[in-house]
Order: structure tokens, then sequence, then C-alpha cells
């Protein structure tokens, strides 16, 4: 049974939101009384497409409907998660969430994406107060995965469960406090980073150079307090805070001052900011942060680390079951390509074609018993030959699919044939692969065992009745004695 979500305020925070459910496949409904809503939500549809699906290595997200309305009743009736981004300004706030009470179901979740307001702001003269709570996200929200939680134990317990089945982190925060956590460095950050420029210090672009060169790299993996550990060399935090601890009294900053935002000032930072990138449109802006994104959660998703480990958590929760009908080709990869797979032509670089390929014969791998049980106990495959004919350009957010056919299993040698289609079954690649069993500690090509060889013999009986690919190399395989 479908899910709907309702996105009460369709600007850049709510935008995201309807991506983030509706590439999750919810049904989602936005509510926006701008004549622009349409248009705007779409270009935000546009990013989270290319970008989101190419996080996962082994399936493509199935969308939700999508649809407008200008009414919050014609929205909330029938939703399971309300989310309201209207402007921050608590008088708004209570007036939308007073409406969408009246009218939504009283068991659905009414999330706030609002950065400062506390929950029990948000709840004054509401008629059901629990069913209210914080929900504050980050740009991108379709790309991001922290999503904080203030609010009822209750209502945060159903919140973050429904979130982490759409791929997010969320962090319940244990008190309410004004700006939660996240906005509180933030805030204090931007704070010191206005004082430096209106004392002449740096530019807008010195300060983001000092950050996206420096800490930031740190940040984005470690965070705060283990970055520091490590400062603290072999002797750890303890060690860190004797040494650097008495410099926080010393006057370095004005975190807790903010100057006045004159006219003279917000001229000086808007001038710096478009010498520094009014090159790119916003939409461009946002293209490039997003394909930086999927890039760097990508490298932290190989290392289950950070924010790439909620990713894998997310990916291995919805892993697509295996090929059940062994008649056929096997349907063995189904996914989309990510920006970082594609070079200075524009198009998916060769060696990314290898991997598509192995990861397909990983799937065949897993079929027969040779999974990381089988790795683990010392036993796997090894590629000795492939042969890739590329026949069409590939491009970065392309949805393609593979299908394999085993051409032979006898004794150590495993011959694979795999096609490689985009969405609209338009061929783009073949490879033809030779895998040799091999012992793990010896190095050298073993027989398989005899249960891995059942199923093999199974597999080959079944696949050896389809017609024989067209395009195999003329040139025999060759396997060397070992």
């Amino acid at each position: 049974m479908s899910r709907i979500a309702a996105i009460i305020g369709g600007g850049v925070i709510g935008g995201g939101w309807a991506a983030r459910f509706l590439l999750n496949g919810w049904n989602v409904i936005v509510c926006d009384p701008d004549p622009e809503a349409e248009r705007k939500i779409s270009e935000v549809l546009g990013n989270a497409r290319r970008s989101l699906p190419a996080l996962s290595d082994h399936r493509v997200m199935q969308e939700g409907s999508l649809t407008f309305t200008t009414a919050i009743a014609t929205a909330v009736k029938d939703a399971d998660w309300i989310q309201e981004s209207v402007p921050e300004r608590l008088e708004i706030k209570h007036n939308v969430i007073a409406e969408i009470q009246s009218h939504c179901k009283p068991q659905a979740l009414l999330g706030s994406s609002t950065s400062g307001f506390k929950p029990s702001e948000l709840q004054q003269g509401a008629a059901n107060a629990a069913q209210i709570f914080v929900a504050h996200p980050f740009n991108p929200v379709y790309l991001l995965p922290l999503i904080e939680l203030v609010g009822h134990p209750d209502t945060t317990a159903k919140a973050k469960t429904t979130l982490q089945h759409i791929g997010m982190a969320p962090l319940i925060v244990r008190k309410e406090i004004d700006a939660h956590i996240a906005d509180r460095f933030l805030e204090a950050v931007w704070r010191e980073g206005l004082w430096l420029i209106k004392d002449g210090i740096a530019t807008t672009e010195e300060i983001d150079d000092s950050i996206r060169y420096g800490f930031g790299l740190r940040w984005a993996q470690m965070g705060l307090f283990e970055t520091y550990r490590i400062a603290g060399g072999e002797a750890g935090m303890k060690h860190f805070i004797a040494q650097f601890g008495p410099c926080l009294s010393w006057p370095w900053t004005k975190l807790m001052d903010v100057p006045e935002l004159t006219d003279e000032l917000v001229d000086k930072i808007a001038s710096q900011s478009d010498e520094q990138s009014g090159q790119h449109t916003i939409r461009e802006l946002e293209r490039i942060r997003d394909d930086n994104l999927v890039a760097m959660m990508r490298a932290l998703k190989s290392r289950d680390w950070g924010a790439g480990a909620i990713i894998n958590a997310d990916d291995n929760a919805r892993r697509p079951p295996l090929p059940q009908d062994i008649t056929q080709p096997l349907n063995t990869i189904h996914r989309v390509i990510p920006i970082d797979w594609t070079d200075y032509n524009g198009h998916m670089n060769e060696s990314r074609y290898g991997q598509v390929f192995s990861d397909a014969g990983d799937v065949v791998m897993a079929m027969v018993g040779a999974d990381t049980d089988y790795i683990r106990e010392g036993l796997s495959y090894f590629t000795v030959d492939n042969h890739i004919t590329y026949r069409n350009e590939t491009h970065a957010a392309d949805e393609i699919y593979v299908r394999t056919q085993v051409l032979q299993a006898q004794g150590k040698k495993l011959r694979l044939y795999h096609e490689m289609f985009r969405a609209n079954d338009e061929l783009l690649a073949t490879c033809n692969q030779l895998l040799i069993h091999v012992s793990l500690e010896t190095r050298r090509s073993c027989e398989p065992g005899a249960a891995i060889t059942d199923k093999l013999n199974e597999l080959h009986s079944a696949q050896s009745q389809l017609p024989q690919p067209d395009t195999l190399p003329d040139a025999e395989w060759h396997v060397a004695n070992s």
C-alpha cells in the first residue's frame, strides 16, 4: 500500500523533502500558493533524479506520484507524513499547523523543518501537541542523510523509523534547545565569518577556501571530536584538551557577538560572493554541489564510514533478490551511473564497464553459493580474461541493466556472457568473462567444492538451452595450468 507525504511549502527545503519521499516510492502532495511552485519543484527533482539514485550500487528507485494543490485540507487529509516548511515566522507556523490539524488524520506524523524554533513553541495552542515535532533537515534534503528530531518520545520514535526507511540518519535531540544541535555550530562559524569580512581580514572566497581545503574535509568524515581525538596523539582526547584547552579563554574569536548587518557590510559580502561564483547560475551551483556530494559520499561508501555507512545500510536493506528464473538470461544488475564514473569525454570511463560486469559476475557467484562466507573459508573465483565491446556511450544518471548468460561451467572454469542495456533496451556494451576457481591460501587454481559444482551444473544446464550469443570472439579461451 502506497504511503502519502504532504509537503506544506514548496521552497528549497520543501522541494528537497518532496524529492526524498517521491524517489523512495511515496506518493507526494505539495501544497504551495506560489504559481511557480510546480516549475521550481520540477527543477529540484531534476537534480535529485540525477544524484540520489547514483548513491546505490544495485537498485533503481521507483517513484511515487506527485501532485500539487493550493489547499492545505486537500494535501493533508490522507497523509501519513506531513512536513511543514513554511517561512521561519512563528505566527505563520502556528496558523498553518492549526489548519493542518483540523484536517489531517490524528495518527499522521506532523514534522516541522524549522531550524530554530523549539517544539514547545510550535505546539502553543495546538489541538494535539504531541503530534507536532521538529524534523530539521539539511540542504539538499534528498542527498544529506542527517535529520534532527525533537519532540514527544513516542512521536519521534515513529518518525525515526519512517525516516530510516527512506535512507536518512535521524538524530533524536535529548532536550529541546534553540537551533537544535548542528545549526548552533553553523551559526557560530557564520558569525565569525561575518566579522572576518567586516574587519577586512578575509573575503568570502578565502573563508570558503579555508573550510573546503582544510578542516571541512576532516569534518566530512570524522566530525569534530573524533578529529581532535586523533590530534591528541596516542594519549588521546585528554592530552588534546590539556594541550589546547587553555587557549579557549584567549580572545581569538567574536563568536558571541554579531556584527551589525549594515548596508555597507551586506553590499561588501554580496559583491565578494558575486565575484567568487557569480559566473554560475544557482541551478548550476546546485548541480555542481550535488555531483560533488555524490562523489564524496560514494568515496565514504567504499570505506563504510560516516555518511557512506548510512548509504550502505540503506542499500543492503533494499538489496534486490537474486534471479530466480534460471531458464532465461539472468537479470544481474539494475542501477544508475554515478557522476564519478565519467571521464573527460563526458561519458562512462571504460574501466567502469569492467566494474559493472564484475558486479554482474558477483551476482552469479552469490547464486551458486560462492558468496562472502565462501570467500572467508578461503575459496573464490578470479577473472582471468575479459572481452568487452563498447556499442554506445553511457552517461552519468543513465539507468542501465545487465543480462547475464552462463556459457560454461566445467571444473575450475566458469564462463559468462554479459549484455549491458540502457533502460530503453538500447545495447551499450557486451562482455565475455572467464573466471577460474582459486584457493585464496595458495593463490592458485583448484576445483570448487561439491555444493558449488552441483549448483553450477544446474545453472549451466538450464542456461545451455538458450541461444548462443553471436558476438563471441573467434579466438579460443585458454587457461594456463597452475
